[in-house]
């Protein structure tokens, strides 16, 4: 078990979660209950799925979590991809958001599998 405030990943996907609501804000309200309730979901399950799997009793547990935050991930990329091919978001906020989302991811899987090699060498 271990402090997730201190994990440099979920304070990127913190971040991202407070860029996401920001950006969905620019949402037109018709979408409050599709695009957006779906934006705010996937993102902020990224960052709550590493807090949770921070504070799981095994390394094991912790890397199901991660594993959870990264499947996160590719569901609000795809979410932003959709935004942005309807013409609610805006190319270059789409492309910030993405570049942010596959940062996370990467960060996401390097600790699985350092996660992943600590259970498997004990």
């Amino acid at each position: 078990m271990q402090d997730f405030h201190q994990l440099n990943v979920w304070k990127k996907a913190h971040d991202l979660v407070l860029r996401v609501y920001k950006a969905s804000n620019e949402l037109p309200s018709a979408e409050n209950f599709g695009l957006v309730l779906n934006l705010r979901r996937s993102a902020t399950f990224i960052a709550r799925s590493i807090a949770e799997g921070a504070g799981r009793d095994s390394d094991l547990e912790f890397a199901v979590e991660l594993k959870k935050a990264r499947a996160a991930a590719h569901d609000l990329e795809y979410n932003l991809l959709l935004c942005r091919d309807l013409g609610l978001l805006r190319s270059e906020l789409h492309d910030e958001l993405n570049d942010d989302v596959l940062e996370v991811r990467k960060m996401i899987s390097g600790l699985v599998k350092r996660t992943t090699e600590s259970v498997a060498t004990r």
